[in-house]
């Protein structure tokens, strides 16, 4: 998959506003109503990382979760970051984050 110019990776992160990038990665914080919803949450974004093959950086910190994306074969952004952290950013409005 082709890596993104900054050009490109502005512009989409004008399309998901939660996510702010940090060098080759964007990245999200999503609190939870409580430990079990932020469980719940990891639960969906792993089952639709699966269905992508690529797969977040996610810390969990009682109801916080800290996510990262990048495309480590690419060396940094490509759509498939933008793409699962829509996706991502459904499932945390669905669960009330």
């Amino acid at each position: 998959m082709d890596r993104l110019d900054d050009a490109t990776i502005s512009a989409r992160l004008a399309e998901v506003p939660e996510w702010r990038r940090e060098g080759d990665e964007i990245r999200r914080t999503v609190a939870a109503p409580d430990f079990r919803t932020a469980i719940a949450i990891v639960n969906d974004v792993a089952e639709q990382a699966e269905k992508l093959n690529h797969h977040p950086d996610i810390d969990i910190r009682w109801r916080k979760l800290h996510l990262a994306l990048t495309t480590h074969d690419s060396g940094g952004l490509t759509e498939m970051d933008f793409k699962l952290a829509a996706r991502i950013d459904a499932i945390a409005a669905d669960h009330g984050a």
